[in-house]
């Protein structure tokens, strides 16, 4: 199904809207010249993920030293905080949250553990994202099963 969400000059750099289809509510993002499209539903616990903060990736090269860096890039879920991605929906450990404690176990398989993303390991969530593209001056969403 594609799902037109508005006019793109009704829809600024820095805003988001939150479109029912049916049974699905997904919330659509523009950040700068780009669209992300998310379910508004936090794998975590179900919250209403799309209308959370946004913020850009914070980077830190020593304690107490920090940076935000690019544009806004992670959603953070209003229940819980879990954070998303925009651009893939995948989880992250927000920073200042300590993880389980960890033990030591060896895999004999041939896939890789997850690599950190700007200092954050991926958590065990992924949100649900659409295709979005500009046609005819509107912003439109697919939601249409993915091949």
């Amino acid at each position: 199904m594609r799902i037109v969400v508005a006019r793109l000059d009704e829809f600024p750099p820095g805003s988001r809207k939150v479109v029912e289809a049916g049974r699905r509510s997904i919330g659509v993002f523009r950040v700068g010249d780009r669209f992300y499209a998310l379910n508004n539903h936090c794998p975590h616990m179900g919250g209403p993920l799309c209308v959370g903060h946004t913020k850009p990736w914070v980077v830190s090269s020593e304690p107490g030293d920090y940076a935000m860096q690019g544009e806004e890039a992670l959603i953070a879920c209003p229940w819980h905080g879990w954070e998303y991605e925009l651009a893939t929906g995948q989880s992250f450990l927000g920073p200042g949250e300590p993880p389980v404690r960890t033990y030591e176990v060896r895999l004999e398989t041939a896939d890789a553990p997850p690599e950190p993303k700007n200092g954050r390991m991926p958590g065990p969530y992924v949100a649900e994202t659409f295709p979005v593209s500009v046609e005819d001056a509107y912003v439109v969403v697919d939601t249409s099963p993915r091949r």
